[in-house]
């Protein structure tokens, strides 16, 4: 039985009363929905506010739930509706469209701390970090949710362009624009040097296979 199978399995058993299924789900799902919620909305209050919305959501449509689809497109679809009923409601409170943020440098640190103690390798992990923030931040709003929705959760493309209402080649032109783009901003980090580039593509493992792969020599 695939990972995406025992999903949908584990949520009909919690929509029967299994609490231990949804014990597992979260467990499994947690941290791909946390940083998606959080890389889009930059502000740690906010997406920890919507993390919440989005298992209640869950829960509350537990009774519904078919496995038509993988749980993980359930979830994330979800949490995308979420994220623009957030934007909705922020822009109606400020009368104006919610700004893309800042450029990354006041923004909570949401990446995992550098693994080497070395003063130097911390410096320049903490600027790869800078940068990848700044970049993101920078993307139009449709490639950032494209590309967060495809490297934090392991969507497919097909997967994306459903939870986006896009069509398929549209979903994957936006995930190809907003890599180019973080590719671009991050190519002074990524290769001045083989050793260097190997060590930066190391790093942004974190961030998910895409980033890391696309981001080595061809």
């Amino acid at each position: 039985m695939s990972s995406a199978d025992d999903d949908g399995e584990l949520m009909l058993r919690y929509a029967a009363g299994d609490m231990r299924a949804f014990a597992l789900l979260y467990a499994r799902h947690r941290g791909p929905l946390y940083r998606y919620l959080a890389r889009q909305t930059r502000d740690a209050e906010t997406a920890s506010d919507l993390f919440q919305e989005v298992w209640s959501r869950v829960i509350a449509h537990r009774a519904h739930y078919q496995p038509r689809a993988p749980f993980r497109t359930f979830l994330f679809r979800i949490a995308h509706n979420c994220f623009i009923d957030h934007r909705r409601r922020a822009a109606q409170r400020l009368r104006a469209p919610e700004p893309l943020g800042p450029d990354g440098e006041s923004a909570q640190d949401l990446l995992p701390a550098p693994a080497a103690d070395a003063p130097d390798a911390r410096v320049e992990e903490n600027e790869l970090q800078r940068r990848y923030r700044a970049a993101l931040a920078s993307l139009p709003g449709a490639q950032r949710d494209a590309f967060l929705l495809y490297e934090e959760s392991g969507l497919s493309l097909a997967e994306v362009a459903a939870i986006t209402g896009v069509g398929v080649e549209t979903a994957k032109s936006r995930v190809r624009y907003a890599l180019g783009k973080l590719r671009v901003a991050l190519a002074p980090l990524l290769r001045p040097e083989p050793d260097r580039a190997a060590t930066a593509a190391s790093s942004l493992a974190a961030e998910g296979p895409l980033l890391a792969q696309e981001s080595e020599p061809s």
